[in-house]
């Protein structure tokens, strides 16, 4: 003998389904928001001030001082000038203490110096 539900049985538990449906979905939604929250928190930036009087053409980056990687720094930072950089998601693996040191316009470099990258709010000074 076939199971029937008078339409009232129905429509209760049709709005129940719906109503478990609706928070499994909000659900769903609010963990994509938190991950793509966690994920924006994980960019690690930081600034740099040109304080000399010749641009900077280059920020060069190195973990161990053998080895030298660069930042983008477009058509580089005037003198002066102060830029907002961030690091590129292939180095999250890297250690925080990276030494940094700037190319300039004519052609000198300054000395390394080691900064630690996990700090809040780090700022450079060349």
């Amino acid at each position: 003998m076939p199971l029937r539900l008078k339409q009232s049985e129905f429509i209760m538990k049709g709005h129940k389904f719906i109503g478990k449906l609706t928070v499994i979905a909000s659900l769903f939604v609010g963990m994509i928001f938190v991950n793509n929250a966690i994920a924006a928190g994980t960019e690690y930036s930081f600034k740099v001030h040109n304080n000399t009087r010749v641009k900077m053409t280059k920020l060069l980056v190195s973990e161990d001082k053998k080895e030298w990687g660069y930042f983008d720094i477009g058509s580089g930072i005037a003198a002066g000038e102060n830029m907002t950089l961030v690091w590129d998601s292939s180095t999250n693996n890297e250690g925080c203490d990276q030494y940094v040191k700037a190319a300039y316009a004519d052609g000198s470099e300054s000395e390394e110096a080691k900064f630690n990258f996990c700090e809040a709010n780090l700022e450079l000074e060349f």
